[in-house]
């Protein structure tokens, strides 16, 4: 199993990114996925999760409606877009699947990062002017 996160960078405040998270070994859409973050000096937060089948999503609540998560089944790819950037964003931003049993979020606490056995290597985003 292997995940493998891109598309960090540096952008101005009010901008956007489209994070990708490159997964193999295991099939993309039967399990939950999720994107998680960890800011410089504080613990790592799950961010957004979708379920298998993208039978829901969740997203932690000051990121709801800024952030988007989707999974492209042909590519075996999962994306984040984030929009309306703010410099409290800043943080490398991780994918992460618990694989198991755990085909839906809210069958878990997928928030809580010991729930994931799997984690790509991470990509940092700075929001900066």
């Amino acid at each position: 199993v292997q995940l493998q996160a891109s598309g960090g960078g540096l952008v101005q405040p009010g901008g956007s990114l489209r994070l990708s998270c490159a997964v193999s070994g295991f099939t993309l859409n039967s399990y939950a996925i999720a994107w998680f973050r960890q800011a410089p000096g504080k613990e790592r937060e799950g961010v957004s999760c979708t379920s298998s089948n993208d039978a829901s999503t969740y997203y932690k609540d000051s990121v709801k409606g800024r952030f988007t998560i989707s999974r492209d089944k042909a590519k075996n790819a999962l994306y984040l877009q984030i929009n309306s950037l703010k410099p409290e964003d800043t943080a490398v931003y991780y994918c992460a699947t618990p694989l198991g049993d755990h085909l839906y979020c809210s069958g878990y606490a997928w928030e809580a990062s010991q729930e994931y056995r799997f984690w790509g290597q991470g990509t940092l985003v700075t929001v900066s002017s």
